[in-house]
């Protein structure tokens, strides 16, 4: 168990360290736009960089909808893991309900708007990258709820379990990207540039993404002792 929390705090924290880089760097990019209006980019000559950059020119289109969908994104990812610490939320049980508020309603507002957005905008990945942002989309609004129908009948096990399903689920975005760059990177390496195809890409990696992120909450929920109904919740 102690060797379990060693590897997953550090991989928590790291993909939360992602997660803030994708923000910011989406945020930079759209402010802009956003302000003045679209402009079509510069077609990169070649077809590898083109698809690339026809992700970015995606959410280039859409500055508005996207923003709404990444900002409150940063409350996830930074309240999310304090939320599961123990020492914070046993020493300052106040600051743990206000902040989980405020990340319920975030995460609220992340899982609706990436539902909205797999049918108000194109997606690189087609069909499999829409079909799998929707389904965990629901899952995590559906984790949302759950986890506040739970903490608000004081049922602190089951409120503790559901809102590790919905952590796991909204982070699974910054897995996989990660997951995008290894299969580019094989793909490279095996078969050259040209061979790059960032629609099944895509749609693997948001496939393989999710449920990674779900198998590791259902693993983790099972392998932590299950605690009585008056405790408060533990990561």
């Amino acid at each position: 168990m102690r060797r379990l929390h060693r590897l997953l705090w550090p991989a928590t924290i790291f993909l939360c360290v992602i997660g803030i880089a994708i923000i910011t760097r989406r945020t930079l990019k759209l402010i802009p736009i956003f302000l003045h209006g679209y402009h079509p980019p510069t077609v990169p000559a070649n077809p590898a960089f083109t698809q690339f950059a026809a992700t970015d020119d995606i959410f280039a289109r859409h500055p508005l909808l996207t923003l709404v969908h990444i900002l409150p994104a940063i409350l996830f990812v930074t309240l999310g893991p304090l939320q599961f610490n123990r020492a914070l939320r046993s020493h300052h049980p106040k600051w743990h309900r206000v902040s989980g508020r405020f990340f319920l309603i975030a995460a609220a507002i992340v899982g609706t708007s990436a539902l909205v957005m797999s049918f108000a905008m194109p997606v690189i990945g087609g069909i499999a990258q829409a079909a799998a942002t929707t389904l965990f989309s629901i899952y995590l609004l559906i984790a949302l709820a759950k986890a506040y129908v739970h903490i608000r009948r004081r049922e602190f096990a089951l409120h503790r379990e559901w809102m590790i399903r919905a952590f796991a689920i909204g982070l699974a975005v910054a897995t996989i990207r990660p997951i995008v760059g290894l299969f580019v990177a094989i793909t490279v390496a095996t078969r050259g540039p040209a061979a790059i195809n960032l629609h099944t890409i895509f749609g693997a990696a948001f496939w393989l993404g999710f449920v990674l992120h779900l198998v590791v909450a259902e693993a983790w929920i099972r392998a932590t002792p299950q605690l009585p109904a008056h405790a408060h919740p533990a990561a």
